[in-house]
């Protein structure tokens, strides 16, 4: 990781991050495993996948690096390929989850108890490892310096197992996973200002979250009352099938939230509409791989895992991925793909929140 840390030089986190990734790796299951011949040359070919992804992704895209760089020759210009397991993927998405939530998660000037760290580090670490067993890949432009290719993780396991599943040819399944990734790397290529519009935008809604918590513990017995009662009100009036992270939020946070899972939709969407329109002749069954995985996608588990659904708000991160796609293809249906790149110009060309359900409302504003 680099640059300083973001909660500053006298902030102490509350989430010993250190003994989170601990734990998220010692509790990531292993995942599927083969003969040593049969990972290795898994483990080469996702690699490939990712470099032979990169010049497919210009095409169907019509998007190139805003600083000219020659992604086409040098792969490795675009992003960093690693090939990892899920211990490994838990170590490293947790240094982008301590760069963008160190700062709301630390106190200035005071030192946590070790109850409270050894806390944070559980919940940080057990949610890690559930995730771990489900994410094929992971584009991560944060934890780079300015200017400098963001990380690629694919996961390993997981592609094989999902790749299995869906009865999937193995190097057409890694293309295709290779895709999505590298399109990601491409929207940060052409739009080098937005790593730090999303990081700056998810620090103000963290911020202004963490204030309203520390609402909650001050002044005397009736002030806290009126600020939990204000906060059970939220949660008691939310939309049936809000997650509880959001049904906490105030009316503020709830439009913060909304702006950043808009640019999100969007991200997802276009590297979703993207991976599918290489077409046949560069990853043969593309078609069947689409309809089966989202399928797999749409799937719902028993009583415990709707209730995970719920609290964590993994429904309305599935939402995205067709949302944003919706968008994409409306977009591109009225002014084509070269002039929907617009997106990529400013950040007042991304998508409001009702924009991404009405794309015709995006081209009139950025179009006119």
């Amino acid at each position: 990781m680099t640059g300083e840390s973001p909660s500053g030089p006298d902030a102490r986190s509350v989430v010993d991050w250190d003994a989170a990734r601990g734990l998220g790796a010692f509790l990531a299951p292993a995942g599927p495993v083969d003969s040593r011949a049969v990972m290795s040359a898994h483990v080469e070919g996702l690699r490939r996948a990712a470099a032979l992804a990169v010049p497919h992704v210009l095409d169907v895209s019509a998007m190139e690096p805003a600083d000219g760089r020659d992604v086409v020759a040098d792969p490795a210009l675009l992003s960093r390929v690693h090939v990892v397991d899920r211990a490994s993927w838990v170590r490293s998405a947790s240094q982008g989850m301590e760069l963008l939530l160190g700062a709301a998660v630390a106190v200035p000037g005071a030192a946590p108890g070790a109850v409270a760290q050894a806390a944070g580090a559980a919940e940080v670490g057990a949610a890690l490892a559930l995730v771990s067993t489900r994410v094929l890949g992971q584009y991560d432009p944060h934890v780079v310096g300015p200017g400098e290719p963001g990380r690629l993780l694919l996961v390993a396991p997981n592609v094989m197992r999902v790749g299995r599943a869906l009865d999937a040819a193995p190097e057409p399944f890694a293309l295709w996973v290779a895709l999505h990734e590298q399109t990601h790397a491409l929207q940060f290529a052409a739009a080098p200002w937005l790593a730090a519009h999303l990081r700056g935008r998810v620090a103000a809604l963290l911020d202004d979250v963490v204030a309203t918590g520390a609402e909650l513990g001050r002044g005397g017995p009736a002030q806290r009352l009126q600020a939990w009662a204000t906060t059970v009100g939220r949660v008691v009036r939310a939309p049936a099938g809000s997650s509880l992270g959001s049904r906490l939020l105030t009316p503020s946070q709830r439009a913060t939230m909304a702006e950043v899972a808009a640019v999100m939709s969007l991200l997802e969407g276009h590297a979703d509409v993207m991976m599918d329109r290489v077409g046949e002749n560069v990853v043969p069954g593309v078609g069947k791989i689409r309809r089966a995985f989202d399928a797999r996608r749409e799937q719902r588990g028993g009583t415990v895992d709707t209730v995970l659904r719920k609290v964590l708000g993994l429904d309305e991160k599935l939402a995205q991925y067709s949302d944003g796609a919706a968008f994409v293809r409306g977009a591109m249906l009225r002014v084509g793909r070269r002039r929907l790149n617009a997106v990529w110009d400013a950040p007042e060309n991304l998508p409001t929140a009702r924009e991404l359900a009405d794309p015709a409302a995006w081209v009139r504003r950025v179009h006119g």
